[in-house]
This record gives structure tokens, C-alpha cells and sequence, in this order.
């Protein structure tokens, strides 16, 4: 696939920019669709879309945030606890979204441990975009999905 002009300044704000110090793409050196088609690949494996595991997200957003930094119940298996940090960021695509900077974490008693921030949501939910491998917030679908999805 010939990447257009666009598609080159959008990868090299996805790398370590004036956006995000480290950057959307960590070590990752495959081109962004193939990154994006790959990672869509493995959720329509598991029987998820980019809609549904961003609605799921947002819900635990929101349980976490009735905690006020302290650990949530979030069903059966699940905790979930929030932190707000001051400011927004802007994904990195051309349009004019603007993320608060907002970590949401989630445990299971399994052990697993993910976290996300508001863009990533907004990354995986519009662009299915869970960012690259070696990234600071990178979401391995699968991994997520079984996470996320345990209680229902």
C-alpha cells in the first residue's frame, strides 16, 4: 500500500513528538496500517469490534471514577481505579479531539493488570488504533479483551 503524504506527517507524529514524548508507536516498526489491520485481525477473532471494547472501557472508566483514586469493584473478577492528571492531549489524527489525561486501571483476580488513558479509548474506539508494540500505553487485543470481557 503507497502511503500518501498524509499518512507519512501522521506516522511521524505517532513516533516521539510535541503530542507524546514517547511516542504512539514504541518500537514498532511496522507501518501504521499494518499495525491497525493486524490488531483488527485478532479482535474479530475474539468476537469483539473496536465499538464494543471501547464501549466496555468507557463503563469501567466510569466505575473507576466513583472511587476517587481508590480501588472499585467492577463485577465479579474486577477492580478498576482511576487517576486524573491535569490537562488534555490531542490524538495525534487530524481532527480536533482533545483527551483528558486520565489513566483508568484494571485488575483481575487473576492477576492481570492493564491500564489505558481517555486517548487510548478514543484511539482504539475511531482509528482501531491500539498502538505499537514497545509504546507506553500499547493494548495487546487479545490480552485486553480477555481481560475486560471476564464478567459478562
Amino acid at each position: 500500500m503507497k502511503r500518501t503524504p498524509q499518512d507519512k506527517k501522521l506516522e511521524a507524529l505517532l513516533r516521539a513528538s510535541h503530542i507524546s514524548g514517547c511516542g504512539f508507536l514504541g518500537t514498532d516498526t511496522r507501518e501504521l496500517w499494518e499495525i491497525i489491520q493486524e490488531d483488527m485481525n485478532d479482535v474479530r477473532a475474539m468476537g469483539q469490534t473496536a465499538k464494543s471494547i471501547a464501549s466496555r472501557m468507557k463503563e469501567l472508566t466510569v466505575i473507576g471514577q466513583r472511587g476517587l483514586g481508590e480501588w472499585v469493584p467492577a463485577g465479579e473478577h474486577l477492580q478498576v481505579q482511576c487517576d486524573d492528571s491535569r490537562g488534555i492531549i490531542p490524538c495525534p489524527w487530524p481532527h480536533h479531539v482533545r483527551c483528558l489525561k486520565r489513566t483508568t486501571t484494571v485488575k483481575s483476580d487473576t492477576g492481570e493488570q492493564l491500564r489505558w488513558s481517555d486517548l487510548n479509548t478514543h484511539l482504539i474506539e475511531v482509528h482501531g488504533f491500539f498502538e505499537g508494540k514497545g509504546a507506553l500505553f500499547r493494548l495487546e487485543p487479545k490480552k485486553l479483551i480477555a481481560v475486560i470481557f471476564q464478567d459478562e
